[in-house]
C-alpha cells in the first residue's frame, strides 16, 4: 500500500495513462485558464517538493507537478527504463494527454536534466526553460573527469541488490537531505517522512536504484565519449539556477548558457534543494519566464 498523499491547499490530483507505458500521478494547482508551468522533481523527492513554489506563485499560473515514473504515486513503467530521455518522453506525453500545446518548463535535479532533454526533443512545446541543481549534457569530458569524484554518492544507490536496500533503509537518503540543505533550517521530521515513506515501498526503492544505475551504466559513459549533444542547442530562453553551496559543485553546470541563443547561468545563495530553500526566488524566476 502506498503511503497517504500529503495534503496541500488548492492542489488537485489526477492520474493519466500515457502511451509511454506508465500511469502518472499529477498534482495541479491554480486556475485552469492560467499560463501553464510544468515542474519536474528530482531524487529523492516527488511532486510535494514544489509546494512552496506553488504557494509563492498564487493564482497567476496553472502549476502542473507530475511524479516521475516509479516515484511518489506514479506507476511502474512498462519498459522499466529510467534513463532521463524516458522521463522527458513522459513529460511530453503528459502535455499531449492534458491537451496543452506549450508550457514554461521547470525542473530540479534529475527533473532538470529530463527538462533539458524534453526541450531539445520538442522545442515547439516549451516556451521557456528553467532548470536547477543539475549538470548539463554539454559538460566537457575533461571537466567531467576532474570532477567525477563528486558523484561517489551514486555508487551505493546504484549497486545491484544492495542499492534497493540502501534506498529503502532511509539512513543514506536522510544524510543526502541533511547534507544538501544549506539555508540554515533543518528538515522537519514530517517533511523527511513525507519523502522517505514512498521510498520504503518496493517500487520506490527499485526506482531509486535504477535511476542511478541507468545513469552510471548508460548515460555517463555516453557523456564521457562526448555524447549526442555537441551540436544541439536550446531554441527557447533557458536559465540555470545553481546553489553556491551545492555539494555537487558548479563545474558540471557552468557553461549551460552557451547552448542557447538566450541563456543564462545564475549562482544563488543556497544548497541543493532550491525549490524548498529559496521558493520565492524560484517563483520570481518563473514569473520572469516568457
Amino acid at each position: 500500500m502506498p503511503p497517504a498523499m500529503p495534503a496541500v491547499e488548492g492542489v488537485e490530483h489526477s492520474f493519466h495513462d500515457l502511451p509511454t507505458g506508465v500511469r502518472v500521478h499529477l498534482a495541479a494547482a491554480g486556475p485552469a485558464d492560467a499560463p501553464p508551468v510544468l515542474a519536474l522533481h528530482g531524487f529523492p523527492q516527488h511532486w510535494w517538493s514544489w509546494r512552496h513554489v506553488i504557494a509563492a506563485l498564487g493564482n497567476d499560473f496553472r502549476v502542473l507537478c507530475p511524479d516521475m515514473r516509479g516515484f511518489g504515486w506514479s506507476g511502474w513503467p512498462a519498459d522499466g527504463d529510467f534513463v532521463k530521455q524516458r522521463v522527458a518522453d513522459d513529460a511530453i506525453a503528459l502535455l499531449d494527454a492534458l491537451g496543452i500545446e506549450r508550457v514554461r518548463l521547470v525542473g530540479h535535479d534529475w527533473g532538470a536534466y529530463a527538462a533539458i532533454l524534453a526541450a531539445l526533443q520538442a522545442p515547439e512545446r516549451v516556451s521557456s526553460l528553467l532548470v536547477m541543481s543539475i549538470g548539463h549534457p554539454w559538460v566537457p569530458p575533461a571537466v567531467a573527469r576532474r570532477n567525477i569524484w563528486r558523484l561517489w554518492y551514486q555508487l551505493p544507490l546504484a549497486a545491484p541488490v544492495a542499492g534497493e536496500a540502501v534506498v529503502r533503509n532511509g539512513r543514506f537518503v536522510r544524510q543526502m537531505f541533511e547534507a544538501g540543505r544549506r539555508d540554515g533550517r533543518d528538515w522537519t521530521e514530517e517533511e523527511m517522512e513525507t519523502y522517505l515513506a514512498p521510498l520504503r515501498e518496493p517500487q520506490g526503492a527499485r526506482a531509486g536504484t535504477l535511476l542511478y544505475r541507468h545513469f552510471l551504466a548508460r548515460e555517463l559513459p555516453a557523456a564521457a565519449r562526448g555524447g549526442d549533444f555537441r551540436d544541439r542547442r536550446l531554441a527557447m530562453p533557458a536559465r540555470m539556477l545553481f546553489g553556491s553551496r551545492d555539494g555537487l559543485g558548479d563545474a558540471f553546470a557552468r557553461g549551460f548558457e552557451r547552448h542557447s541563443d538566450d541563456g543564462a547561468f545564475e549562482l544563488v545563495d543556497g544548497g541543493h534543494f532550491l525549490p524548498e530553500e529559496t521558493p520565492d526566488l524560484v517563483a520570481e524566476r518563473i514569473r520572469a519566464m516568457t
